[in-house]
């Protein structure tokens, strides 16, 4: 009998909803589920390209891949995430709603079975692991918490990055060039901004960008950062809205950091806005910590690891 791929792919992943699997995974299990269908079908193939088992996987992870729009045209209900690799999965839910469920472990921090934190702020570690590894960057957390109300509830709103970085652009450098930078310019560094979710998909993108938009003002990078991008036209808008913005996209692994990716890479600006520095700093404590470690980064010419969010690591 004929393996019916797409049939098979669409079943599976609706046995399992809300589940996601990568295109291999679903391969994997065809493979696994389907012996004789696999093997007609590795008989019927032209020409010599599938010899072992791992050629007609191979084969198979292409063709799920290549099914990917006209299944989805087919069936609304089966969607996939953005990066590397894309994730399959089949929901019901519609985009608002996944985005609430999503937000809503914000608001009840819990574990999930393996004992791990759930929710926004367990992304916070995990992007200051990736930024020291991957850019050598010295970053901070900016609790929002920790601002003053004085303006009103609202006053503040997507004023405050989540997490604020440095990075010393002569950490190679020779000590007498350094020595020299410090006395001489202000080029030493670059300062950077990123605004963490959880999840960005058709019904959030443009606020969700928007937000760093506005609290990125101020740095010489700007990033949003997510833990899960669905949809190819919610990344097509990211790039869209980049090019006006210059505001650039990582897609952060949570299970291994290093393997996280900058889809989009920002654009520099040349210059700090001081001038909205300032206003963060004196609205928000954990920024004004910020501007202390940078101003004493400049006084010394070294940063301690231990006055930063950079996570110990062994080898």
């Amino acid at each position: 009998m004929a393996l019916n791929l797409g049939k098979v792919v669409v079943d599976y992943l609706a046995t399992h909803p809300e589940h996601k699997f990568s295109a291999r995974q679903i391969a994997e299990w065809i493979f696994e589920t389907y012996p004789a269908e696999c093997q007609e079908k590795r008989s019927n193939s032209r020409g010599d390209y599938i010899k072992t088992d791992a050629d007609l996987v191979q084969q198979l992870v292409a063709e799920i891949s290549s099914q990917r729009p006209r299944l989805q045209k087919r069936n609304p209900e089966l969607k996939t995430t953005e990066g590397r690799p894309r994730k399959y999965y089949y929901s019901t839910m519609s985009d608002v709603a996944e985005v609430a469920a999503v937000e809503s472990v914000i608001a009840v921090p819990a574990a999930d079975a393996n004992g791990k934190s759930q929710g926004e702020h367990a992304m916070y570690p995990l992007l200051s692991l990736y930024l020291w590894e991957e850019f050598g960057v010295y970053s901070k957390r900016i609790d929002e918490k920790r601002s003053s109300n004085k303006r009103g509830p609202n006053g503040n709103r997507w004023l405050y990055p989540d997490v604020v970085g440095m990075e010393d652009l002569g950490a190679e450098w020779h000590q007498e060039v350094r020595d020299c930078v410090n006395q001489y310019s202000d080029k030493r560094t670059k300062l950077w901004s990123f605004e963490a979710k959880l999840l960005i998909n058709r019904s959030n993108v443009r606020e969700c960008f928007f937000q760093a938009v506005s609290n990125s003002s101020w740095a010489n990078f700007g990033y949003l950062v997510a833990a899960e991008i669905e949809g190819q036209d919610t990344l097509k808008e990211l790039r869209m809205l980049f090019a006006a913005h210059g505001i650039g996209l990582i897609k952060l692994d949570a299970d291994n950091p290093a393997e996280s990716q900058v889809l989009i890479p920002a654009r520099e600006r040349d210059e700090i806005d001081w001038d909205m520095a300032n206003r963060l700093a004196t609205e928000n404590r954990d920024y004004l910590e910020y501007v202390k470690l940078v101003k004493q980064f400049y006084q010394t010419g070294e940063a301690r690891l231990a006055d930063w969010d950079v996570p110990e690591t062994t080898d």
